[in-house]
């Protein structure tokens, strides 16, 4: 049997990083391409490869989600995170929500249930419902950590594909802020007859300019990384910093940020594992 092409794709936030966490970012989302390459490879689904790869990065302090997830005004943990099916456009997503290790997992559970979007102390009664545990999830306090949101987009061997972002929002944000991270067609989306596409960067500039969708309705009329850089040129109209990755129906990879730095891995049935803090580290694999 012909192995049927399959394409990963991570990153770990478009933002400034500071030279002495370049090599940690980049070793960061290398053991995140790598555990979702593996599930791809296998044979595996793209939402298990982007759920796994995201709870990689999720679990990983360098990055701003899950264990690394920085403080509101308040000094609480608010995260949100979010999972989408191409082949069903079935949606999991979560906003405003404390006291899990894990929220992409929560995201994941909630594809198979009625809500799209479920919030603060709903999200976290959810998750508890569902056996997932208590955590009370440390602060991350660094001067360098920025806004941020980590992210996975994934094709697999039957065609199908996923996204996946998780994020622990603004520095000192107002409690109870939500950015582009769990919104469909902002922060992520995927679609089968289209691709798949994760955003990170200046949260409400992204909703603003509805910037995954600018993504997936160009995929498919010239290369992912074209459909890429013209979402960002879109984004021009109202600012702001932003970094894309995505995948189309035939496993092309494209990448774009207008942002200093933005954290990246990826793989496929061609390519082996390979990550960089900018786009130019990547630029011979992508398409």
């Amino acid at each position: 049997m012909v192995e049927q092409p399959w394409s990963i794709a991570v990153h770990g936030g478009a933002r400034r990083i500071a030279p002495g966490q370049h090599q940690s970012n980049r070793d960061g989302c290398l053991a995140a391409i790598k555990i979702g390459a593996a599930i791809l490879r296998d044979g595996g689904s793209a939402l298990d490869a982007a759920e796994q790869a995201v709870r990689a990065l999720e679990d990983e302090r360098t990055f701003n989600a899950g264990s690394g997830s920085v403080p509101t005004s308040a000094g609480t943990v608010e995260m949100d995170a979010a999972m989408m099916d191409g082949a069903t456009l079935d949606i999991g997503a979560v906003a405003a929500l404390s006291g899990i290790q894990n929220p992409v997992s929560v995201a994941r559970l909630i594809l198979a249930d009625r809500p799209v979007l479920l919030a603060g102390e709903g999200a976290r009664a959810f998750a508890l419902e569902k056996g997932i545990p208590f955590y009370e999830v440390p602060s991350a306090n660094d001067e360098d950590q920025q806004h941020d949101t980590v992210g996975c987009v994934a094709l697999d061997q039957s065609g199908n594909v996923a996204a996946a972002t998780s994020t622990g929002g603004l520095p000192e944000q107002r409690p109870g802020r939500v950015g582009d991270a769990p919104i469909p067609g902002c922060g992520f989306y995927a679609d089968n007859e289209a691709g798949t596409v994760a955003i990170s960067g200046d949260g409400e500039s992204i909703l603003r300019a509805l910037l995954a969708t600018r993504v997936v309705d160009r995929l498919g009329h010239g290369s992912p990384t074209d459909a890429a850089n013209a979402a960002l040129e879109r984004l021009a109209r109202v600012g702001g910093e932003a970094g894309i990755i995505t995948i189309d129906t035939a496993g092309r990879i494209g990448i774009a940020h207008n942002s200093e730095h933005f954290a990246v891995g990826i793989a496929s049935s061609d390519i082996e594992p390979v990550a960089g803090v900018h786009v130019d580290e990547v630029q011979e694999y992508l398409e």
